[in-house]
């Protein structure tokens, strides 16, 4: 056998060896383009790269995106819970800024002249039936607090009713707005003649109260300021009641009833004064069934 045959396998690994190094040395040249074999590789680990990115990318945003949707409701959850503690926080300020307002105005009361003669008891108002809402409220005051049925009760924006029935620790008031007949405040106008009458429930369809009895010859005005007029020996002269917004003759046209809007807020009551009434008058000792107009 010819010895270039049996060199033919060292020949063909020299000869793969030098286009291995050629290749090699290709590879690592400075170069900008790119061969044909490398382009082919390049494409086909591209291909497969794009092909597993995009399900592997489109997972991992849908688990992305749902942790943002969870954030988003705890943060949002946790913004109502701040919005509904700014709500109560607004409504307490509210009653507190009211009930503020009240206790101001009864201390203002106190060094009022037409109460220096008269014994003032604070109440606070304890209780309201939703169907006796315009006729009666309970207050936590009743006979061992000096409390007496007749009892003139006011607040800072005037008067409100009367005691109606007392317990030994707590009282029911009759509003001025209760429409039963025996609900009866003898009033009168603060103007320079002399206008009386009664404040007798209120009007169901205005809203206001009613002040009848009133002379069919005196001149009434809107504006006019309605007060107690201490005629009955019950209630202090001049606690006011509110002011005159409309009146008329009545139908048999002898007398004027006057329609009051309140000077005290009915709605919301949350602490009362009670006056004390004073000592019986000669008046009251002639004709004791006088408390019944007071």
């Amino acid at each position: 056998m010819s010895p270039f045959f049996s060199n033919k396998r060292l020949i063909v690994l020299l000869v793969c060896m030098i286009i291995l190094v050629a290749l090699i040395g290709y590879s690592i040249s400075d170069r900008r383009a790119l061969s044909w074999p490398e382009q082919i590789v390049t494409d086909t680990v591209g291909s497969v790269q794009s092909a597993f990115s995009r399900p592997a990318h489109f997972v991992a945003g849908f688990f992305e995106n749902a942790n943002d949707m969870r954030n988003l409701y705890e943060e949002n959850q946790v913004l109502k819970s701040h919005l509904d503690e700014y709500a109560s926080l607004q409504v307490e300020l509210s009653q507190l800024r009211r009930r503020n307002e009240e206790l101001e105005g009864a201390i203002g009361l106190l060094d009022d002249p037409d109460l220096m003669d008269y014994t003032v008891r604070s109440a606070l108002v304890i209780h309201r039936s939703p169907d006796r809402w315009n006729e009666q409220v309970g207050i936590n005051k009743g006979a061992q607090d000096g409390i007496e049925e007749n009892m003139a009760v006011i607040t800072s924006g005037g008067l409100i009713g009367k005691i109606a029935q007392v317990s030994q620790f707590s009282s029911s008031i009759q509003l001025l707005s209760d429409q039963d007949v025996t609900n009866r405040i003898s009033a009168m106008v603060l103007a320079d003649e002399t206008i009386d009458g009664f404040i007798e429930g209120i009007d169901h369809e205005s809203g206001y109260l009613q002040f009848t009895m009133i002379d069919i010859n005196v001149e009434l005005e809107t504006g006019q300021t309605v007060a107690t007029s201490g005629k009955g020996g019950v209630f202090p002269q001049n606690l006011v009641i509110g002011e005159i917004v409309d009146y008329e003759y009545d139908e048999f046209g002898l007398t004027q009833t006057a329609y009051v809007e309140p000077s005290a807020n009915f709605y919301h009551l949350d602490y009362v004064m009670v006056v004390e009434r004073s000592a019986p008058t000669i008046e009251d000792e002639i004709n004791p069934d006088v408390e019944d107009e007071d």
